[in-house]
């Protein structure tokens, strides 16, 4: 009577299977993630005025010339004749103390402001975020080496330490004042992610990888990265607002971008002298200013209630 043989899979094939049945569930949870919070996000009416105006913001930035017919940097622009005149026709938001149209400035200015704070956000994002993995991830003394060197990052304010380095280093431009509020940045990306990695390393799929003989790169990036994303996006969009903020704070204070690079604060800071007598060099500027920094540190906030499950 012969027997019937009945195949049974190797220990490696079982391993494997194990893996990708891990694998599956985290990918599965963090997609969840994702699809709660961006369903939770769009019921929200606060997010979709602050994504109209943040929309809005991004067009003037990268087209100004579909909003105004005119061009800053165009011979005849400012006419003397005109200095600190108030709002006309075609001139909606009068002229600075140049005879400039402040309008068109506004306009132009909306783009440098948004470029400081999307790249030093990135710059940021990316420094902490890889500094703060590796402490998390390695340990040991190369942990308490890389959390001392943020602490001396994170000693110095981001005004404070961007007036001193500024006044030594000079400013002038949009890349310099990313470069430099980015190294002042990233000590806050950094104690996120790591504290984030050092929570969820120790989990039991990260675990069961690592007993299935995974790579330290592979359970970084494909079982510790994804679930470390959530509150790392949130502190990104609401710095987006402060980044914007200290650049405009540096500019009115002469050491950030300065002429012929036009920013909201060297706006601010030529009519701050001038404001009894004639508000509106002042307040148009300013109010952009706020409104961009509003929406992106509400948006911030949204985003926060959204993916935190905490908060629903």
């Amino acid at each position: 009577m012969s027997e019937k043989t009945i195949e049974r899979p190797t220990t490696d094939e079982a391993a494997l299977a194990k893996e990708i049945e891990a694998e599956e569930k985290v990918a599965a949870r963090q997609a969840s993630l994702l699809k709660d919070g961006w369903a939770d996000l769009r019921k929200r009416p606060m997010f979709i005025v602050t994504g109209l105006v943040i929309l809005c913001l991004l067009a003037l930035a990268i087209a100004p010339s579909l909003f105004t017919s005119r061009s800053p940097f165009s011979d005849g622009f400012c006419q003397l004749q005109n200095s600190m005149s108030g709002p006309t026709s075609g001139h909606l938001f009068g002229f600075d103390v140049q005879g400039c149209d402040i309008y068109t400035r506004a306009v132009y200015g909306t783009r440098n402001s948004i470029v400081v704070g999307v790249v030093t956000t990135i710059a940021t994002t990316l420094i902490g975020g890889l500094v703060g993995m590796l402490a998390g991830l390695i340990g040991g003394w190369a942990d308490a080496l890389l959390s001392r060197i943020t602490e001396v990052f994170a000693g110095l304010p981001l005004l404070i330490g961007g007036l001193l380095i500024m006044s030594v280093w000079g400013g002038g431009d949009v890349w310099s004042v990313s470069f430099i509020m980015a190294i002042l940045g990233w000590p806050q990306v950094f104690r996120i992610m790591r504290g984030e990695v050092i929570a969820n390393k120790y989990n039991d799929y990260v675990m069961a990888a690592r007993a299935l003989g995974a790579s330290s790169w592979r359970i970084a990036f494909r079982h510790i990265l994804p679930n470390t994303l959530a509150p790392v996006i949130v502190i990104t969009t609401m710095n987006l607002g402060v980044y914007i903020g200290a650049e405009a704070a540096l500019s009115y204070l002469g050491i950030g971008i300065q002429y012929p690079n036009i920013s909201w604060g060297v706006m601010i800071s030529d009519a701050q002298d001038r404001f009894l007598t004639s508000p509106h060099a002042l307040l148009f500027p300013a109010g952009a200013l706020s409104i961009t920094v509003l929406a992106f540190i509400m948006l911030g906030d949204v985003v926060r209630d959204a993916f935190d499950p905490k908060m629903r």
